[in-house]
This record gives C-alpha cells, structure tokens and sequence, in this order.
C-alpha cells in the first residue's frame, strides 16, 4: 500500500505540473478579453471581461484562482459556487471550503462550460481509443505468438515486416491514405464513408442513432502503430520464455503445445506487453486527436483542434487536463495490471 500512496503523491505533483504549463501557455500570454470581444469591444465592457475571468488581478494571483477552480479541494465564497454552478459539497459561511467537480470555466466561444463539452465528447474519444487498443492488443498478440512459434519462417519474416512498416508510418499519414483509398476509391465496395462519427441524427425526428460503421476506419488507423509494437513485443518476450526450463517441462509432462504456449508461456510473457498496452493506450489519446479531425470523428480531439483554430483557450486548457488525468488513470490501473499477472510485483 506504501507504494500505492506513494504512487498518487506522484501523480498529483504531474498533475500539479501540467496546470502550471497549461496556464502559462494559454493563460499566462496574450489578451483573453480581446479574443472573446474581438477588435470592436467597447472599453466598459473589456473591464467588465477582465474582472470576470480575473485579468486585473497578478498574474501570480491568477494561477492561483485558477489552481482553486480545476482543483477538486477547494475555497469558494457563496456568490462564486452559485455564479459558476458549482457542483459538489461545501460547508461553511460566506466563504464555504469543499470537494467539488474541477470547474475548467467557460468557452470564449459558446459561453458554455467547458467540463460539459469535454464530457459531451469524451465517450467518442473513448470509444475510438479502446476500439483501437482492442484491435490493436488481439491481432497483435497473435501475430506475435504466431511469429515466435514460427520463428524463421514466412510467417515469422511477414509479422516482423508488417510491425516494422506499422511503425515507421504516422498516424496522420496513415489516416489520409486510408480515408482516401477505404472512403473515397473503394467505397462502393465497403460502404465506408470518408467522415463521420459514432452517431448520426435523424433528418425527420432529430434524434441521434449508433453508426458503428464510422468507427472501423478511424480505429484501424489508430490502431496499427500499437499493433506493431506489440506484435514486436509480444514476439519478443515468448521467444525468451519458450526456452526456460519450465516449458521444456511442461512438455515433457505430456501437455499439449497450445496449453504450453498460451496458459504457461504466454501468460510469463505478459508484463512487456501489459506496459506497451497500457502507454499505447494513453498515448492514443494524443493520436486520436490528429485521426479525429481527419476521419471527422466527435471527439475531444477535433473540438480542441477546432478550439485551437477559433483561439477558444478554455477549451484547449481543459481538453489537456483530462487528458492528462486519463493518462495517469491508466498508468495507476497498469501498476494493478502488473500485479495481478505477476505476484511477484508489488503495489
């Protein structure tokens, strides 16, 4: 448990410092107000800006507001919780001290907040994500499997080459030559569009309805740098535990060769791969962004690169806090991962 604690006072020190890159770069610099006004806002109501999103205030008073705001231990006064729909349980008077939901405030754009946008488009995100690493983690487990247990052969040499292109090539690279060739030359055949996201809305109830088509593209070229690692990985680690002495044992016991390999070899061979899964999975994250403006995925990917293209800041802020906070839970569940496969790592 030691290590555990020790492990989420590091997380909140990354965390720490994430907030203070993301203010610095989008908060720290430039003139929010005028973003919001434009070139034509009149001077009243450019104070009246800047006192509601702190900007007559220090800079280092600043940070520290908004330190207060997207942190869930916080000090706010009455007026605060109640102009901001704070959610969450305070107790005291005027000035009330509490857990709340981290309030990431509001687009420049939209005037909306921005933890509802970002929870609008998490799940696209997440569904592209975990489609990606399921793909990703079953085809690539069994080609490397396959090309340990084949080593030198045809098999063995078209898995190391296909993990080996897989690498080399770039997700935004890979996902306009897909796009192109799967969307646009042989659509007739797939029936796959070149956009589109996991819903659709009905022309004539308005309503939205699953399209799980949409996904196939996009998580397929999401997919394919993870699946050559892995692949590599996977192919790696089997070869090194196929010659320990305990599976010549296990032959010679009289078990079967698919026993052998998937219930006492496969499962020793794991822990690199868990930690390829688990990184890739937070590294897709970033991917994602890139494929989803591409592939016209609704994500949080494309609403931050289009927030990015309108200067919409609180957008972009909050988008890299969630998903820096992802990137942790991840890791956190990878360490327990660890643990349940191999006893011998402790958490």
């Amino acid at each position: 448990m030691y290590h555990l604690f020790k492990k989420i006072f590091y997380s909140l020190l990354v965390l720490l410092g994430v907030v203070v890159i993301v203010f610095i770069m989008f908060q720290g610099f430039g003139d929010p107000a005028r973003l919001i006004m434009g070139q034509t806002g009149d001077k009243k109501t450019m104070e009246n800006i800047r006192k509601e999103l702190y900007l007559d205030q220090p800079k280092w008073k600043q940070f520290f507001l908004y330190l207060n705001d997207v942190s869930p231990l916080s000090v706010h006064s009455k007026a605060d919780i109640e102009k901001k729909s704070l959610l969450g349980l305070f107790v005291g008077g005027n000035i009330k001290v509490g857990l709340k939901v981290p309030y990431l405030r509001k687009s420049y754009q939209t005037k909306k907040n921005v933890g509802s946008v970002l929870m609008e488009a998490l799940p696209g995100t997440l569904l592209l994500a975990v489609a990606a690493m399921l793909f990703a983690t079953i085809v690539g487990i069994l080609l490397g499997v396959l090309a340990a247990v084949k080593k030198g052969t045809w098999l063995d040499t078209s898995a190391v080459f296909v993990s080996i292109a897989g690498i080399s090539a770039p997700s935004f690279f890979m996902a306009i030559i897909i796009a192109y060739l799967f969307g646009v030359v042989l659509h007739p055949f797939t029936g796959l569009n070149l956009t589109g996201s996991w819903f659709d809305i009905d022309e004539v109830t308005g309503e939205k309805y699953l399209t799980i088509k949409n996904l196939i593209l996009p998580a397929f070229t999401l997919g394919i740098r993870p699946l050559a690692i892995i692949t590599q990985l996977t192919r790696s680690a089997m070869l090194d535990v196929l010659n320990q002495d305990y599976i010549r044992t296990a032959y010679a016991k009289g078990l079967s060769k698919k026993a052998v390999i998937f219930k006492h070899a496969l499962r020793n061979a794991l822990n690199p791969v868990i930690t390829a899964i688990t990184g890739w999975f937070a590294e897709l994250l970033a991917g994602a962004f890139f494929v989803e403006y591409i592939f016209g995925w609704q994500g949080i990917g494309k609403i931050t690169v289009d927030a990015l293209e309108k200067l919409d800041y609180p957008i972009v802020m909050g988008a890299v806090l969630v998903s820096a906070c992802i990137f942790i839970a991840i890791n956190m569940v990878a360490d327990v991962l660890y643990a349940l496969v191999d006893p011998r790592v402790s958490i």
